[in-house]
């Protein structure tokens, strides 16, 4: 299981004093508000930040990274990738699983038969969508990851199970 996760995605500057936009990949915010430091990554590049203030503005979390005075240098973030380690991450629900440990795990039925590896999870319009890339090669899988169609799902024993096969045709 990974240990660090892409927590959000850094945006535009705010303000006068460094503050810049972090959108949440998640939808949660309140691990943002808690940072006291964060890996910024941009391309090949992680720099570590030490978390001078945050703030919650709207559906997004503004944060002042110690180091960065302007809006000028804020800007120079713009785009990057705010990373954290497992325990700073979303809380997780019941049911909840971070998309990251469900990447590399295997899709099997009920007798245990393999069909493919969970290489992401999708946004779809009617809810989350697991992607499967069979056995076979051919090209992924999208599969609606809900109870009725994908029963249970076991990180730790890297294994999902397809109840509905047919989903697949």
């Amino acid at each position: 299981m990974l240990e660090r996760f892409t927590a959000g995605l850094l945006g535009a500057p705010f303000g006068l004093k460094g503050f810049i936009k972090v959108r949440s990949l998640s939808g949660e915010t309140e691990h943002l508000l808690a940072l006291r430091q964060a890996t910024v990554r941009q391309g090949d590049g992680l720099k570590v930040y030490e978390v001078e203030a945050v703030a919650k503005s709207g559906p997004a979390v503004l944060i002042k990274f110690k180091g960065i005075e302007t809006p000028e240098a804020a800007k120079f973030l713009s785009g990057a990738e705010l990373i954290v380690n497992r325990e700073e991450a979303a809380a997780l629900g019941e049911d909840e699983y971070y998309a990251e440990d469900l990447r590399g795990i295997q899709v099997v039925t009920g007798d245990g038969e393999i069909l493919g590896t969970v290489t992401g999870i999708v946004e779809g319009g009617g809810g989350e969508l697991l992607e499967m890339l069979p056995l076979s090669g051919e090209k992924p899988v999208l599969i609606p990851f809900r109870k009725e169609f994908i029963g249970e799902v076991s990180p730790d024993k890297g294994r999902a199970v397809l109840l509905q096969r047919w989903i697949l045709e």
